[in-house]
């Protein structure tokens, strides 16, 4: 069973799903979960919420501020250090909630969040369990493999122009997230971003998802560290899943990051690329974080 929710972050009103398991009357060791950089809740994650609920879990899932259904200001802002801070509220939501055991709460995040809650584990000892899939670690390490040489002096160039415009007063320029034209400027090139975002896109037309994002959130991306939360994760139970052939977040990083990890934890890689984590995978990854979240709480 699935019914909308929203709660207060901060004076930002945040909002989403609340799934119940079909058998049990609970409480249920609940789950929390948004998606990553950009993404919004229609993006795959009611399938991941459903796959945890045959497990016989409760699951929370939400949009990030600034992004979906939630509220914020400006529109389609990403900032991490915000996000981090969201997680945290939304265990305080789940927690007054008849059906959610407080004891038993776990965090899922993805991609951009597969890293925030990783340092949400290592700050909040409410959380008991914590599913890292294909996650970015290391704004700066992740920009140097991930931009061309020849691109890195532009963009620090493009920032900087940014940082100037609000310093007079002007808000953030906006960049699209995603485009098949090569010469028009975006935040991912390639094709693979913007397939796997428009085949939900394009098929959902109430998909609240928008392509663009400021210029502040990619400043805000190079900022972006999860390297010293690590160590303190421990004891919270860590998966991690990471795709070998990964060049949005390159598994080299991620791997890195797992090796400063104490404790329980275990590591899957499968074999395939960042999105198909999502889609070809899917079976896999969702099964996976499911017996992990039922397996420890």
């Amino acid at each position: 069973m699935r019914r909308d929710i929203e709660f207060n972050a901060d004076g930002v009103t945040l909002r989403g799903w609340f799934y119940t398991p079909d058998r049990g009357t609970g409480p249920y060791p609940t789950v929390v979960l948004a998606h990553g950089f950009s993404g919004v809740k229609e993006m795959g994650l009611d399938r991941y919420a459903e796959v945890f609920a045959t497990g016989g879990l409760a699951v929370l899932v939400y949009d990030n501020r600034c992004l979906g259904a939630s509220g914020g200001e400006p529109r389609s802002e990403i900032d991490p250090a915000w996000q981090r801070r969201d997680y945290r509220s939304a265990i305080s939501y789940a927690a007054t909630l008849p059906e959610v055991d407080v004891k038993r709460i776990g965090i899922w995040g993805t991609s951009y969040t597969g890293g925030t809650v990783c340092a949400v584990a290592a700050l909040d000892r409410r959380v008991k369990c914590v599913v890292s899939q294909v996650p970015f670690m290391n704004g700066h390490r992740n920009l140097q493999q991930f931009l061309p040489l020849t691109a890195v002096e532009g963009f620090h160039r493009m920032l900087d122009e940014d940082r100037a415009r609000r310093v007079r007063g002007e808000p953030s320029a906006y960049m699209k997230m995603c485009s098949l034209d090569p010469n028009e400027p975006h935040v991912f090139p390639g094709e693979a971003t913007y397939n796997f975002i428009h085949r939900y896109v394009d098929v959902d037309p109430k998909c609240t998802w928008e392509n663009r994002v400021t210029l502040r959130s990619l400043e805000y991306m190079l900022e972006y560290d999860v390297t010293g939360f690590m160590d303190k994760i421990s004891p919270t139970p860590l998966l991690m899943i990471v795709s070998e052939w990964d060049t949005t977040t390159p598994s080299d990083i991620a791997l890195d990051h797992y090796a400063l990890v104490q404790g329980t934890k275990k590591l899957m890689v499968i074999k395939a690329d960042h999105y198909a984590a999502y889609v070809e995978k899917f079976d896999e990854t969702s099964a996976a974080a499911r017996d992990w979240f039922v397996e420890h709480l």
